[in-house]
């Protein structure tokens, strides 16, 4: 297993780490065994970074890894969880949740810790129950050894945050074709020059970039090298830059990890000849060819004076063209719909064309948001949306902790 170290604290850590958001499920549960002959088998090849969060398999990831680690694996790993915003309500939870994870995981120290899933609304919510002082506290109470936070917001935000506190890291959104979306390749260099170190999730988007590829992109892989997998190439691009010093898998099968495994060890920092990378360019150029919207995601149409999240609504859009992903609706309305948040689909648009003036693209945005209107908003999206609102609401009921570390519920 290859290492690079975290520079703000010089840990050494696994350039691949073990995402928990995707342990095998059995009958809508954690497989504990398969998970657990999994990750013994990650940290015998060297893999010593967990992540996790306190919603993750409704509840069930932290308390899984809290009884993996007692079973003598906690000085073999660094353990990392997040503080979720949805359930901060008032300044007062922040302790209440993260006692509650100290519990659920078994330790009396928290390695890495990260601000959950920062977007503009998530930040001013932190801000707003002064997170950053709490964090800081719990830093000096050697309660957590690092702090960083994980990121779905935009580029200029990205940097404001960065500079807001002495992350010791951060998590972003980064594979071959986000390299200009949300933080981008922008961010990923801001931050490492600042010392802060980039951790990867989604590198594989979700699985979208090695299932159901267009023929164009399968045919460019095979040009250079027809034995390397999509997945390789995906990985080892990532890897290839200097500013990311791991990245996150979620593996569910033992073929996933030990793939993932020799992906890592055959990889490296700056290793890509000039071929390879036209071989990425050859793809990127392909996919953007699909595109229904030449959308970059650049934000500068960003804010809509109405709430609609123009480079998200436009993502998904060509999502469903791109990797072939026809439930792509689904994610729409669940992320644009306003179940956990502020609505901001594209049925919103007024027309007002504030937007024209700034995309770098010279996109007629109204107008392609009409046509994403017209695809992705049928008439199933309010009910599921309302339906979504009522699952979230009792999910926080059952999560929420009292004050002496139990659950409302069992």
């Amino acid at each position: 297993m290859q290492y690079r170290k975290v520079k703000a604290t010089g840990d050494p850590v696994s350039i691949l780490g073990y995402g928990g958001m995707r342990f095998p499920v059995t009958a809508g549960k954690i497989d504990e065994e398969k998970a657990t002959e999994l990750l013994k088998k990650a940290i015998e090849a060297g893999v010593n970074y967990i992540d996790t969060a306190y919603f993750y398999h409704n509840g069930q990831s932290e308390l899984f890894l809290g009884k993996f680690l007692s079973a003598g694996y906690r000085d073999q790993v660094k353990i990392a969880t997040k503080m979720p915003p949805w359930s901060v309500h008032k300044k007062s939870d922040l302790s209440l949740i993260f006692e509650d994870q100290i519990r659920k995981l078994k330790v009396d120290v928290i390695d890495y810790y990260l601000l959950h899933a920062l977007n503009r609304e998530t930040w001013a919510k932190f801000n707003a129950f002064e997170t950053l002082p709490f964090l800081t506290n719990l830093k000096k109470e050697q309660k957590i050894a690092h702090v960083g936070f994980s990121f779905h917001g935009d580029r200029a935000l990205f940097k404001e945050v960065i500079d807001a506190y002495p992350w010791d890291f951060c998590q972003i959104q980064y594979n071959i074709l986000d390299e200009l979306n949300q933080a981008g390749k922008e961010g990923l260099e801001y931050a490492a020059s600042k010392g802060v170190a980039v951790f990867v999730m989604e590198p594989l988007r979700g699985g979208s970039l090695v299932k159901n590829l267009p023929q164009q992109v399968q045919d460019a892989y095979q040009t250079f090298d027809a034995e390397r997998s999509p997945a390789e190439w995906a990985l080892r691009w990532i890897w290839n830059h200097p500013g990311v010093t791991m990245i996150l898998s979620g593996m569910t099968e033992d073929q996933h990890l030990q793939d993932n495994l020799l992906y890592a060890q055959r990889s490296g920092m700056n290793v890509m000849s000039h071929e390879e990378l036209q071989v990425v360019s050859s793809v990127k150029a392909i996919y953007q060819s699909l595109q229904k919207v030449p959308c970059t995601g650049c934000q500068y149409c960003m804010p809509c004076p109405f709430g609609v999240d123009m480079p998200r609504c436009f993502d998904l859009y060509n999502s469903v063209f791109l990797l072939n992903q026809k439930n792509m609706k689904g994610f729409y309305w669940l992320q644009l719909g306003g179940a956990n948040g502020t609505p901001s689909y594209a049925s919103l648009c007024k027309n007002c064309g504030k937007c024209l003036e700034h995309c770098p693209q010279s996109i007629d945005i109204p107008k392609e948001l009409l046509k994403v209107k017209a695809y992705m908003e049928t008439p199933l999206m309010k009910p599921v949306i309302a339906g979504t609102k009522v699952l979230l609401k009792a999910q926080k009921l059952f999560a929420r902790p009292k004050k002496n570390g139990s659950r409302d519920s069992v």
